[in-house]
């Protein structure tokens, strides 16, 4: 977003360090950027950090809800804690992001785009809890789409298995390239570049779910 010229704001729950690091990152490309905590699950925090956006920045264009929480747990042993915690993220953070900047976004007829999941689309026997939450985000993703048509359009990434390089993981990474048809497991910038797409397409497209799985769910 930052290459493509736009100023930015992020969220951060826990990781004030590496967010001020992406701060200064996000300088290098010559755009505003600032960095906010924020518990999306918490709606006088969402309330204050969409208040701060609006006053550094006067307005908001393009609202990405990519905060997310994601686990394995076989299905008997699935906790409610550990249900409602999921959706807690996953889509009551969304709802809240949206809603609580749904003002400045129509001033501005702007843009939302989720961040789903491949597992929003295709049932994984061990994360029960997460491919529900998913899947409720990409029905949330077409409801807003028409609710909130048409100064604000409304659209879903859903990503597929995302190598982010993670050395407990990559038994399991190198498995899941050779079942996907484009023999490799995504990467975050094939991620960025899909949300990038949304945030510069037309805005008749909106209430999409577009899979970013390198054909892994075909």
């Amino acid at each position: 977003m930052a290459g493509a010229g736009a100023d930015v704001a992020i969220t951060f729950l826990t990781s004030g360090r590496e967010a001020q690091s992406t701060v200064v990152d996000l300088g290098g490309f010559g755009v505003r950027a600032i960095a906010l905590r924020c518990d999306v699950t918490d709606p006088k925090s969402v309330a204050g950090a969409v208040r701060e956006i609006k006053k550094e920045f006067g307005g908001l264009d393009i609202l990405v809800n990519n905060a997310a929480k994601y686990e394995t747990v076989e299905f008997e042993k699935l906790t409610l804690k550990q249900w409602d915690g999921m959706f807690a993220a996953n889509t009551r953070g969304p709802f809240l992001m949206s809603q609580a900047s749904l003002k400045l976004l129509r001033e501005r007829r702007g843009k939302i785009i989720n961040l789903g999941s491949l597992g929003g689309i295709r049932p994984w026997a061990t994360h029960a809890h997460y491919c529900s939450s998913k899947a409720a985000l990409h029905m949330l993703t077409q409801v807003m789409a028409k609710a909130l048509a048409p100064e604000v359009s409304v659209n879903c990434v859903a990503p597929g298995m995302i190598d982010l390089g993670e050395k407990s993981a990559s038994a399991f990474m190198k498995g899941t390239a050779k079942q996907t048809p484009m023999k490799r497991n995504g990467t975050a910038e094939d991620v960025a570049a899909a949300v990038l797409f949304f945030a510069s397409a037309p805005s008749f497209i909106t209430g999409q779910i577009l899979t970013v799985d390198g054909g892994l769910g075909l």
